[in-house]
């Protein structure tokens, strides 16, 4: 599956690039939606905030059919909910750039539907974007742009003082169709304790799609490995047989081997 749209620079509509010049004018006065004990321990890993940053894209949804009695994926449905959460994730990144950000933490990613049209969906992404005081190694990704993350400022400071960096946010995402039963199969389960092995293997597959796509985003940005990994189902608007299986992570990598570790400030991280 190809995901150009993350891999490129967005332009960035008038309004966005006033709020952000604004920012970065006069006496600076950063946004951030990180808690004061995220804030706190993002500074002692030796970053600032710099402003809260966001990326939003409304999606039409095209049409998918499917087969009534067949287990497979949707294309048309996993791609338009892939490309729009990889162009509200873009936008927000560019955002981090103009302000000159190392990267964004606390990333996180809503959805909501319209009521102009059911068919219509809005991904946003929301975050802080985050600097090097100067005694921390940087930390934008090998393409040169600002990486992203969705943990939170306690988990920030644990990776940065144990010698790992975030690289991106990366995710996989499918939305599969489960077929349905046969009247001759319902008749047969009726009253008995028995798997539904048609329901088991495509909700297996189709998750087992979603984490591998996870895996190669890490890979392309030559992480180590990912951590924080959530895997979340929602049928939306398609019904109970057609579900979205999605995961998302954090990639993670060691510093250079020519940086070291950041010596530790604080024996023990606050908690919220």
């Amino acid at each position: 599956m190809s995901m150009p749209e993350s891999q490129r620079p967005q332009q960035l509509p008038e309004s966005a690039l006033r709020r952000l010049q604004a920012s970065t004018q006069g006496r600076p006065c950063f946004t951030s939606d990180l808690s004061v004990n995220e804030f706190v321990l993002t500074t002692q890993a030796g970053y600032e905030p710099l402003g809260l940053v966001m990326g939003t894209c409304i999606y039409h949804i095209g049409v998918q059919t499917s087969r009534w009695s067949v287990s497979q994926e949707l294309p048309v449905l996993t791609q338009s909910l892939y490309n729009a959460r990889e162009l509200a994730m873009a936008r927000m990144e560019s955002e981090a750039d103009a302000l000159g950000a190392e990267g964004v933490i606390g990333v996180e990613i809503r959805a909501r539907f319209y009521k102009l049209s059911t068919d219509i969906i809005e991904f946003v992404a929301v975050g802080t974007a985050i600097k090097s005081t100067g005694q921390t190694p940087p930390l934008r990704t090998p393409q040169g742009r600002p990486f992203s993350s969705h943990l939170s400022g306690q988990d920030f400071w644990t990776l940065i003082q144990h010698g790992w960096a975030p690289r991106a946010l990366v995710m996989g995402t499918c939305v599969y169709h489960v077929a349905h039963l046969s009247f001759r199969q319902v008749l047969s389960n009726l009253g008995q304790n028995t798997e539904l092995g048609i329901y088991t293997q495509a909700v297996y597959d189709a998750r087992e799609l979603a984490m591998a796509r996870m895996q190669y985003e890490g890979q392309q940005v030559a992480a180590d490995g990912i951590v924080g990994v959530q895997v979340t189902e929602d049928d939306w608007i398609w019904g109970e047989h057609a579900i979205e299986f999605y995961a998302m992570g954090t990639a993670v990598a060691r510093f250079h081997e020519d940086a070291s570790p950041i010596k530790p400030t604080m024996t023990m991280p606050l908690t919220d």
